[in-house]
């Protein structure tokens, strides 16, 4: 299995990326970068390494417009794509421009039959594992049927990342049937409908980090302001729990016998753990990461990448949605 690396994308490309494919490589991750070949083999170098190259002479920066990717066919998303679409890698990885990302897929891959929307998923951790929420940004604004097939592809997701008899919740604002605004109040008896005893019912923001149902579905505008909101409260309570462990000598004792168990904590909660969030609905696997990831969420991207196409994910996600009772 080959993975193909947009090792331009990223706010601190190409350096983090080409240290995260490096890395993955020493996990036996078959990685193929694209991208400017002077600039690839200069990060190599310092690195005392190798890794295969496929040329691309252009790159789409993080503040250009994501339409823009349609007249720039050489630039690094483009040339990735293309080589999805031709059978020569079995995924692609990009940290680079979330718009411009989604965008290419489109253009070169296009949808999955009957998906009116592709939508990307969210992985959180949570008292009993995990809970992917689906949309993560992809779609500010949906219909209710949207929903009922973002529900399809998570559950898809879950059952390949090893879940067994995955439910899927409504994000509300309370958990009976009759709360919520109007997309909310409109999907509710479709995914009744739809998953059976496979729908949960409602469920609050708080049940995400519960693991009240494993699949959360919700339009991407409120997805969205869901990771940001989690990513920041973590970043910011890791910080606390730094602050008060370091403020006494007694706490810095403490905090030396908590060592261990501290970490895992950490690693729970933190992003880079989590590497990038698959794009769904679309014909092939892709996985698009943060700007600002580190070389520790390229390598774990890249794992992703390699664990969940071996594991079927694409031929799933259209089982998944050929099964919806609409």
């Amino acid at each position: 299995m080959r993975i193909a690396l947009d090792a331009m994308g990223g706010d601190r490309a190409p350096g983090v990326t080409v240290q995260g494919a490096f890395l993955a490589a020493k996990e036996g991750v078959e990685v193929l970068l694209v991208g400017e070949e002077a600039r690839l083999r200069a990060e190599l170098a310092r690195l005392g390494t190798s890794l295969p190259i496929h040329h691309a002479p252009d790159w789409i920066p993080m503040e250009e417009h994501a339409t823009e990717v349609r007249k720039r066919r050489e630039s690094s998303i483009m040339v990735a794509m293309d080589l999805l679409k031709r059978g020569e890698v079995q995924a692609v990885v990009s940290m680079g421009h979330t718009g411009a990302t989604m965008a290419a897929a489109l253009f070169t891959l296009g949808r999955v039959k009957g998906v009116e929307r592709p939508a990307l998923l969210v992985e959180f951790p949570s008292q009993r594992g995990r809970t992917f929420l689906l949309d993560g940004g992809a779609n500010a604004d949906c219909r209710p049927f949207f929903l009922v097939q973002f529900a399809a592809m998570g559950l898809a997701y879950a059952e390949a990342s090893g879940l067994k008899d995955p439910k899927v919740g409504l994000l509300s604002i309370g958990e009976e049937e009759g709360k919520g605004n109007a997309l909310v109040l409109e999907t509710y008896p479709l995914l009744k409908d739809a998953l059976g005893e496979r729908f949960f019912g409602n469920v609050e923001g708080r049940d995400i980090f519960l693991g009240t149902a494993e699949v959360v579905v919700t339009d991407g505008f409120t997805g969205n302001v869901v990771l940001k909101l989690a990513e920041g409260e973590a970043k910011v309570l890791l910080g606390w729990i730094k602050e008060a462990l370091t403020s006494s000598p007694l706490a810095r004792l403490g905090a030396l016998l908590a060592r261990g168990a501290l970490r895992k904590v950490k690693e729970k909660v933190d992003p880079s753990q989590y590497g990038a969030m698959p794009l769904l609905g679309v014909e092939g696997a892709v996985f698009i990461g943060h700007g600002s990831a580190d070389a520790l969420a390229v390598k774990n991207a890249l794992l992703r990448a390699r664990a969940l196409v071996g594991a079927g994910l694409l031929d799933r996600v259209r089982a998944g949605l050929s099964a919806l009772h609409v």
